[in-house]
């Protein structure tokens, strides 16, 4: 006897690209927020503006933090070797020279917003992920050439198996099946 498997969702397979919009349409307007839909090639207006989440405004914060970080950590350790800890004065100029600070301030800025930014977006993607359960269909493989999948995730709110079928099975898929985790 195996034992039973865990659920990550349910997914459809339609037939056009158009049926796919509509079909991530109406599960966004009948509450489902942990969807995800695949095709073969980008699809325009495929999710509604409001189901894409607050991702991008957190990756904003996160390499805006990262900038002003980076420049306030460049400046403070200038200014701490430089006046407080090992004070030099050369030439009778200005310990806190603050012109002589800001190209090395500048640069560690665009460092740590780009580094911030380029590892918030795999975080905030999930990624790196070498296998997603939705491979586990036999027929997904079919993605990468004619065929447009809505799956909707199982840790979902709204998710409950039997209304999410009939839910799916309004929308007149060509095919419907569990994916097993």
């Amino acid at each position: 006897m195996t034992a039973p498997s865990r659920l990550y969702g349910l997914l459809a397979q339609f037939p056009s690209p158009e049926r796919l919009v509509e079909a991530t349409h109406a599960a966004h307007e009948a509450g489902y927020r942990r969807f995800d839909a695949y095709s073969p090639y980008p699809v325009p207006d495929l999710f509604p503006t409001a189901a894409r989440g607050w991702g991008h405004y957190l990756l904003r914060g996160i390499a805006f933090l990262a900038v002003v970080g980076g420049a306030g950590a460049a400046y403070l350790l200038q200014y701490w070797t430089s006046v407080v800890d090992y004070p030099i004065n050369v030439g009778g100029r200005p310990l806190h020279s603050w012109p002589m600070f800001l190209p090395s301030a500048i640069l560690l800025a665009i460092l740590g917003g780009s580094v911030a930014a380029a590892g918030g977006l795999l975080m905030l993607s999930g990624l790196p992920r070498l296998h997603h359960p939705v491979f586990n269909s036999p027929h997904f493989a079919r993605t990468t050439e004619d065929s447009f999948y809505l799956c909707i995730e199982a840790s979902d709110t709204r998710f409950d198996p039997e209304r999410t079928r009939a839910f799916l099975a309004s929308l007149a898929p060509e095919r419907l099946e569990e994916v097993p985790w």
